[in-house]
């Protein structure tokens, strides 16, 4: 009687331990579902209404859509912020428009401080927002801090001007930026040599996802490389992955004569 009423309780307990697992497992599954969408829906609302409270103080209040509505439309400012963008890359095409820029220019020119600024951050955003560019176009792994140790780097570009010069060593060099862990807006500016790089076959999506989760967040490699590989390539890796079984009727080794004296 005393066994039967220990095993009903040992039923007892581990059903409920089964449950709290079950219950644990779906709430980090829904945490790991709601999480990225409300983060994402959270920092797009925050910008939306970051660009409107700038944007609506500046356009006449005739023009706002609450005036005539019972209710405002978030987004209104993006709106109006994109459209007169728009106009203003339109305007500055045409051979009035470059003509003004470049007077605007040479008056930002001539302030010691201002100049400085400016071309910096002109340079910067022409870099990020030209699509003909190459920037941060591939991956790759430099040794760093010291020999042994590896760190992921994004390619800029090829080296050039003085700072190419200055450190010739017979090779072609490369600016990279090394990110920092868990964000990769801070880092820092290297000139590497292309021989003592290991360019990655992943995205440079795939490999800022690396660096934020900290090595958490690997890309699938054999589902990467299918399309960088060639079919034979990638019949041979899987080749090698799969267990070798040893009642298979496949070749065996061949035995020489001194093993058979």
């Amino acid at each position: 009687m005393t066994r039967d009423k220990g095993k009903e309780q040992d039923s007892t307990g581990g059903h409920k331990g089964h449950l709290a697992t079950r219950i644990r497992n779906y709430f980090l599954t829904g945490l790991v579902i709601t999480g990225p969408i409300g983060i994402t829906l959270w920092l797009t609302w925050t910008f939306i209404k970051w660009v409107d409270g700038w944007v609506k103080p500046l356009v006449p209040k005739i023009y706002h859509p609450e005036t005539y509505l019972p209710f405002g439309i978030p987004g209104f400012g993006l709106i109006v912020a994109g459209f007169l963008l728009t106009m203003v890359g339109f305007l500055a095409a045409n051979f009035a428009g470059r003509s003004l820029i470049s007077f605007g220019e040479s008056i930002v020119g001539r302030m010691p401080l201002v100049r400085n600024l400016y071309s910096g951050l002109k340079q910067i955003f022409e870099t990020i927002l030209d699509e003909r560019g190459s920037s941060f176009s591939k991956a790759a792994l430099i040794e760093y801090p010291r020999r042994g140790l590896w760190a992921i780097a994004f390619v800029s570009t090829t080296t050039k001007g003085e700072v190419a010069q200055r450190l010739s060593v017979g090779g072609e060099l490369k600016s990279v930026f090394l990110p920092t862990t868990p964000n990769p807006t801070s880092g820092f500016l290297l000139f590497v040599p292309a021989e003592d790089m290991i360019e990655l076959k992943m995205s440079v999506e795939d490999a800022a996802k690396l660096i934020i989760s900290a090595g958490l967040v690997n890309p699938e490699y054999p589902e990467m490389l299918k399309d960088h590989m060639d079919p034979a390539a990638a019949e041979a890796i899987r080749q090698r992955k799969q267990p070798a079984d040893p009642q298979s009727d496949g070749p065996k080794p061949k035995v020489s004569a001194s093993e058979d004296a």
